[in-house]
């Protein structure tokens, strides 16, 4: 079985035991997060679509871990200009393993 949810504007594909990165939720390491705007749930038979989403569905995951993704360097640049800037960012994550679905 497996489920498209949507959260942080982004849409992901999971089923049980998967482990995802998703963008930055509130909650310690260890507590349940339900994700309740469920797009589609799918698996045996034929897949339930929802328009835009399926009333009473819902995937429950477990926090693993709060992080921060790798950095990516920001660099502007114009020739013969002498005008160089640089900057880092990195991206605010949560670790999330998938622990159940609910089909509704």
């Amino acid at each position: 079985m497996y489920a498209v949810f949507r959260t942080g504007g982004k849409q992901y594909r999971a089923s049980p035991g998967d482990k995802l990165k998703v963008e930055k939720l509130p909650g310690a390491e260890g507590e349940t997060i339900l994700f309740d705007q469920v797009l589609m749930v799918g698996g045996e038979g034929e897949p339930s679509l929802g328009s835009p989403r399926l009333e009473g569905a819902s995937v429950t995951g477990k926090v693993l871990r709060q992080d921060r993704d790798d950095k990516i360097m920001v660099i502007k640049f114009k020739r013969r200009k002498n005008y160089r800037r640089t900057r880092g960012h990195r991206q605010p994550y949560t670790l999330v393993e998938i622990t159940g679905i609910n089909a509704g």
